[in-house]
């Protein structure tokens, strides 16, 4: 799919805090950032939490942050949501969004 102009891909990525362990957080965030065309990837921590990297257009990027931040699956219990290493990329570096484990 063509990116329009001026939509710069970015790269962001994340971690989700409170209860998103056992609740098919996971599966969810795959199932919203296919819904986003984003890709990435989406994993569960040894300590609790949800990780992983986003990438895609910046707004649709924005959209997922926000989605990560307050809304989550619908079981989950979302405490807070960090973003860290955000940068511009030429090109998108994943095939599409994994659950990895």
């Amino acid at each position: 799919s063509a990116m329009a102009e001026g939509e710069a891909l970015v790269s962001v990525d994340y971690e989700v805090f409170g209860k998103v362990q056992g609740v098919f957080f996971r599966k969810y965030t795959q199932g919203e950032a296919k819904r986003l065309g984003l890709v990435g990837w989406v994993q569960n921590t040894s300590h609790g939490t949800v990780q992983g990297q986003i990438q895609g257009p910046t707004a649709r990027v924005q959209e997922l942050q926000e989605w990560l931040r307050k809304i989550g699956s619908p079981q989950s219990r979302i405490s807070r949501a960090e973003f860290s290493n955000e940068k511009k990329i030429e090109a998108l570096e994943h095939k599409d969004f994994q659950i990895l484990k």
